[in-house]
C-alpha cells in the first residue's frame, strides 16, 4: 500500500500551509482534493495582513499572494440600529478571490515539493501505526482541511455544529458601487439579527458582495437574497452562491492520534465576522509543524492551537455572545468612531488573533451611558 509521511484532504488555504509547513520538516506530503485547482470557494475573499505573515513564516512571498489586487486601507462598519464609523485600518487587508488565492498557494506548496492529487475523499481509518485513505494509501499523519462538510471530521466522530453556532452566507460578484473607493463595508442590521451584509472591492473594478445570518434563525435563499438586496441597496451581485460556516464559538475537540482538524474543518470561523482566511493559513501551518510527531501528532497540535489562540477564541467567542444585544453593537461601534485604538482593538478581534479589550469594553459601557454622543 502507498505510504506517505503526511496527507492533507483539501487543498485550500489550510490544506496548503499544512503542506508547506510539513514540507518544511521533510515529510513527503500528498494533497488529495476533490476539486482541480484554480476553483472557486464561497467566500468574503478577505486576506488580512496577519494571514500574510503566516504565509511569509512559510517561506511564501505575500507580494506573489496578491499580486494584481491593491489595498484596501478602509474599514466602514454600521451597527445595527444605524452607529457608524469609518477609519483606515492599522494594517490594509486585500480581497483575493479565492479562485486566485487558492491556486496560488497549492502551486506553493507544489514548488516545495508536496504532491496534488484530484481525488474525492470518502473513507478515513486511523490506526495505531497510520491512517488508511479510501484502502489505497496510508498517511502517518492524516490533515483534515477539506471545509465545513468535512469527510475527515465525521470519520473522527465529530458531528457539524448546532445551529445556533451555524451560519449560512450567499455571496457573489458585482460593479463596485460609487463613492467609496479603497473601503471594506459591513453593515449589519437589527432585522433578524445577528446578521450583516459586506461589500470588499476587489481591486479591478468589482467587489464581492454578500450576505450571511445564523442558521437557527430560519435561514433561507430568499431570505438570504432579501437581506442582501436590503442592507446593499444598488448592489446586484451575479452567480450567487451559499456557503454554511461553522463559528469557532462551538470548536469540535482536536483528539489524540494521527488525524488534525484545521480551518473550517475544525470550526475556525470568526463568529463576529466569518473571517476563516487567518484561521485557515495559521492552522493549517501549526498542523503541518506538528506532523512530525506521529502519534502524539494530536495532543501536540491541540497544545499549540491553545497557545497561539485560545484567548483569542475565548474573547471571540465572548464578544459574539455580547454583540447579541444590539444596543450594545451600537455602543461599540461609537467608542470605535471615538477612539481610533479601540476601533484597531474591534478590527483585530473581527479579523485577526485580537482579544477584547479592557479599553474596548470600557469604550463600549461609556457608549452605552451616552447614547446619543
Amino acid at each position: 500500500m502507498e505510504r506517505w509521511d503526511v496527507v492533507v484532504v483539501g487543498g485550500g488555504p489550510a490544506g496548503a500551509a499544512a503542506a508547506l509547513a510539513a514540507r518544511a520538516t521533510g515529510a513527503s506530503v500528498l494533497v488529495l482534493d476533490r476539486a482541480g485547482f484554480p476553483r472557486d470557494k464561497v467566500c468574503g475573499d478577505g486576506v488580512a495582513a496577519e494571514a500574510l505573515d503566516v504565509l511569509a513564516g512559510l517561506g511564501v512571498d505575500p507580494a506573489a499572494v496578491v499580486a494584481g489586487h491593491p489595498p484596501v486601507p478602509r474599514l466602514s462598519l454600521r451597527s445595527p440600529r444605524g452607529a457608524t464609523v469609518e477609519r483606515d485600518v492599522a494594517r490594509p487587508s486585500y480581497v483575493v478571490p479565492r479562485l486566485v488565492l487558492d491556486a496560488r498557494l497549492l502551486d506553493a506548496a507544489r514548488a516545495r515539493g508536496a504532491q496534488v492529487r484530484r481525488h474525492a475523499v470518502r473513507r478515513v481509518a486511523p490506526g495505531p501505526d497510520g491512517v488508511v485513505v479510501d484502502g489505497a494509501l496510508t498517511a502517518g499523519v492524516l490533515v483534515g482541511a477539506d471545509g465545513a462538510e468535512s469527510v475527515v471530521r465525521r470519520a473522527l466522530g465529530l458531528g457539524t455544529n448546532r445551529p445556533d453556532r451555524l451560519a449560512v452566507a450567499i455571496r457573489g460578484y458585482a460593479p463596485e458601487p460609487p463613492g467609496r473607493p479603497g473601503t471594506q463595508v459591513l453593515v449589519t442590521t437589527e432585522r433578524r439579527w445577528p446578521a450583516y451584509a459586506w461589500s470588499f472591492p476587489i481591486g479591478d473594478g468589482r467587489v464581492n458582495a454578500g450576505y450571511g445570518e445564523l442558521v437557527s434563525g430560519g435561514a433561507t435563499r430568499a431570505a438570504l437574497l432579501e437581506g442582501l438586496a436590503r442592507l446593499l441597496p444598488g448592489v446586484e451581485p451575479t452567480a450567487l452562491r451559499a456557503h454554511r460556516l461553522p463559528l469557532s464559538t462551538e470548536r469540535p475537540r482536536q483528539p489524540d492520534g494521527r488525524v488534525l482538524l484545521a480551518g473550517d474543518a475544525a470550526s475556525l470561523v470568526n463568529p463576529l465576522t466569518g473571517e476563516g482566511i487567518f484561521y485557515a493559513v495559521l492552522s493549517g501551518a501549526l498542523a503541518g509543524a506538528c506532523a512530525r510527531e506521529g502519534a502524539g501528532a494530536g495532543a501536540r497540535y491541540r497544545s499549540a492551537l491553545r497557545r497561539r489562540l485560545g484567548r483569542h477564541l475565548r474573547s471571540s467567542a465572548a464578544a459574539s455572545q455580547l454583540s447579541r444585544w444590539p444596543a450594545l453593537m451600537d455602543a461599540a461601534v461609537r467608542a470605535a468612531a471615538a477612539d481610533r485604538r479601540v476601533f484597531d482593538d474591534v478590527v483585530a478581534l473581527g479579523l485577526a488573533d485580537g482579544r477584547l479589550t479592557a479599553r474596548a469594553l470600557a469604550g463600549t459601557v461609556r457608549g452605552l451611558a451616552s447614547p446619543g454622543r
